[in-house]
């Protein structure tokens, strides 16, 4: 067909996506609302994967049997192993490679990492540049600060290491199998296998003084009122 206007390029985009849809549904792709599921020219998708409403393939996407792509989530230039989950509201950049058994979840961007078997970060976490062992876990909030503004530094997080919630990896840096980062760390330097490290400043207490502060703002608002 002849493409000599955007409603034209429109109707002709139409056509592919019902094309690709229908092909996907005959070889066992499980999707329960096709009209919603966008795919690139090149999506790859083996039969037993289910694909929820409302995602969105660009080029580059290979997805093996058993995998789940949960709603609103937007796939490009990754790879996705069977029995992984991504989603809903995933991010897989070019250059992401989940292993079998892994968890990207909801609002978690991955770019150019490589996750091994059963490693996950199940809430909003970005993972840029960099290799996740086997079985580690990445808590919600943690960031993989990969670019110093000139170049890009790699992470790696060994297997079976625990990454606590809103830490940052300030890469170049390893964290070792079987190490832990405590929640709320900057992390600097090398975590050696088995170690605990913890980057944050102690915690202080002030005994009484947010009962005599409650007490002082609330007769300011009463005189106020």
């Amino acid at each position: 067909m002849g493409v000599n206007s955007q409603a034209e390029l429109a109707e002709a985009e139409r056509l592919f996506q019902q094309v690709r849809r229908e092909a996907f549904l005959a070889a066992g792709v499980t999707m329960p609302a096709p009209h919603t599921v966008h795919f690139a020219w090149d999506t790859a998708v083996e039969g037993g994967v289910l694909i929820e409403p409302n995602v969105v393939f660009g080029p580059g996407v290979s997805i093996a049997s058993g995998a789940r792509i949960r709603a609103f989530s937007h796939l490009e230039g990754a790879t996705v192993a069977s029995g992984a989950e991504v989603g809903p509201y995933a991010r897989l950049r070019p250059g992401a490679s989940l292993g079998e058994n892994t968890k990207v979840g909801n609002f978690v961007e991955v770019k150019n990492v490589t996750m091994g078997a059963g490693a996950k970060a199940n809430h909003l976490a970005y993972l840029g540049d960099g290799e996740v062992g086997a079985k580690a876990n990445i808590g919600a909030g943690v960031i993989f600060c990969n670019y110093d503004g000139f170049f890009k530094h790699r992470t790696t997080v060994g297997e079976g290491a625990f990454v606590g919630s809103n830490s940052a990896l300030v890469a170049p840096v390893t964290i070792g199998a079987g190490a832990m980062v405590g929640s709320g760390s900057v992390v600097t330097a090398d975590v050696a296998p088995g170690d605990l490290a913890l980057g944050r400043a102690p915690q202080t207490h002030k005994p009484g003084w947010a009962a005599r502060f409650m007490e002082t703002m609330r007769a300011k608002k009463a005189k106020k009122a």
